[in-house]
């Protein structure tokens, strides 16, 4: 057995937990600029620049109770023991990240980081140390909280999503039914500002995430509670998230803007607009969701509102599928990761 310090372990989390940010954002920043490029509102270049911008402000100032809820789902003494815990969930992650990026398949991250977590406690600490949120449900309060509050974000979201989306488009298609082909100009104009929003949402939300389990890291490592995380870290989470944009989300992006159905400006502007009011709501409350589905929920409910028939169903099977095993595939793999490092390594 190989003996190393906390420290590596911590550089290591650090490392790994940016390139699971860098996949993230080949997922997510990818869906949130996807129908913005596809429907020619904007060149790939000014899109991306749009997003990465809004997105880092919403990385910086965009709260802790994303990130709060990430770092309470697990029960377990912030020592250094809980950095392989964490070194092996984030692992788990970013190779199912990887893999589902490589099949051009729009996975959730935040299923993978939490199948990561889940698969990682469960195999070194046992399903007890979970916060399943089960019991504080059924109780007197009906507390939603733990895994239960995540589950339900992340399942309500992109149906929430879905429903604003498919009411958007019906209303906008009966006002603009006599409107005249140069309107998606001042469309393509008003995404603009959507965009924005969007990227901020996303920003505020998704780069929380990881921006919880680095705070973790770090009181694990120091061994004192840390209830808000550094400027660097939230800097850095948001910088490599968007960075992962211009690495290769455009088989994502394909995905999302043309292969389920074929998008036009309204669509895309009424998709966007679901998406930023289902992801800030989430937010507000510290519900994390994964704003990919969110975007293919606002992408189906405007095919849906226009035209069923529009609708590339069978790449929302493919998509729905990936939904479903991502948490049990990606928990699988982090339980592996930690078995085989506490095999090779012990940290002091």
């Amino acid at each position: 057995m190989i003996t190393v310090s906390a420290t590596i372990i911590l550089i290591s989390v650090i490392i790994i937990g940016l390139i699971f940010a860098l996949t993230n954002g080949l997922h997510d920043a990818s869906s949130v600029v996807a129908t913005f490029i596809n429907c020619g509102a904007a060149s790939p270049k000014q899109a991306i620049a749009v997003a990465s911008f809004f997105g880092l402000v919403g990385a910086v100032i965009g709260g802790n109770l994303v990130a709060d809820a990430i770092s309470e789902l697990i029960d377990l003494p912030t020592d250094t023991a809980l950095l392989t815990v964490l070194f092996a969930a984030v692992f788990g992650a970013t190779l199912w990240n990887l893999i589902t990026w490589k099949l051009g398949l729009p996975s959730s991250s935040t299923h993978a980081l939490v199948g990561g977590i889940i698969g990682a406690v469960m195999v070194s600490s046992g399903y007890e140390h979970i916060l399943w949120g089960w019991a504080e449900l059924v109780s007197e309060g009906h507390q939603i909280t733990g895994i239960v509050k995540v589950m339900m974000a992340l399942f309500l979201s992109p149906f929430i999503g879905f429903m604003i989306a498919f009411f958007l488009e019906k209303v906008t298609k009966f006002v603009l039914r006599n409107a005249r082909v140069s309107i998606n100009r001042k469309i393509n104009k008003i995404q603009w500002l959507v965009v924005a929003g969007l990227s901020y949402s996303h920003g505020s939300n998704d780069t929380q995430k990881i921006i919880g389990l680095f705070t973790l890291a770090l009181a694990a490592w120091s061994g004192t509670a840390i209830h808000t995380a550094p400027l660097w870290v939230r800097g850095s989470g948001g910088i490599v998230m968007f960075l992962g944009t211009l690495l290769g989300g455009w088989s994502i992006m394909k995905t999302l803007g043309r292969g389920i159905f074929d998008i036009k400006p309204l669509h895309s502007l009424n998709s966007q607009l679901s998406s930023v009011a289902s992801i800030f709501g989430a937010t507000l409350v510290g519900a994390p969701v994964s704003t990919t589905h969110v975007v293919v929920g606002g992408i189906m409910g405007v095919g849906a509102g226009d035209e069923y028939k529009m609708v590339n169903w069978g790449i929302v099977k493919e998509i729905l599928v990936a939904w479903c095993i991502t948490i049990p595939l990606s928990a699988v793999v982090s339980a592996l990761i930690y078995t085989i490092t506490t095999i090779i390594f012990k940290v002091i």
